[in-house]
């Protein structure tokens, strides 16, 4: 599938509430990436653009990022290393799992906002919001 036909599709201002209201319970962050560029390792170039997109730098390493590479036909979901310690691999293999079957139906958006919403689900359970905490990362989709 083309970038644009891609972006074109997506409910964007779904998935943007989707990450508003997953963040409103966690001092969490969430972000989007859909990359145009063709991805072999969809992985490799989650970790690569999570660097770039600075969310290393949040107070808690607690941002998770849904990576899409659609000419690739490849995604990927990776949580930063706060994150990673209280759920593992196999949480991040069923959440991608979930998503895929609505990818398989065509509903990129549907399945966005599902990985939104299981990873707001666990942020919130280990990183519940607290005084002062602000939103550290744009909430709209990014994209190349």
């Amino acid at each position: 599938m083309k970038h644009h036909d891609f972006m074109k599709g997506l409910r964007h201002d779904d998935i943007v509430a989707a990450i508003q209201a997953a963040e409103a319970k966690t001092s969490g962050e969430i972000r989007i990436f859909v990359s145009q560029k063709p991805a072999t390792d969809a992985v490799a170039a989650a970790q690569k653009q999570f660097e770039e997109l600075g969310m290393t730098q949040t107070h808690h390493r607690n941002g998770v990022l849904i990576y899409v590479a659609p000419a690739a036909r490849q995604f990927a979901i990776i949580g930063d290393t706060g994150v990673h310690q209280h759920c593992g691999d196999a949480f991040w293999r069923q959440v991608a799992d979930e998503m895929a079957g609505h990818f398989r139906q065509g509903d990129f958006s549907a399945g966005i906002i599902h990985g939104i919403q299981k990873a707001g689900v666990l942020l919130a359970a280990h990183f519940p919001p607290g005084a002062g905490d602000g939103n550290e990362l744009p909430d709209e989709i990014a994209h190349d």
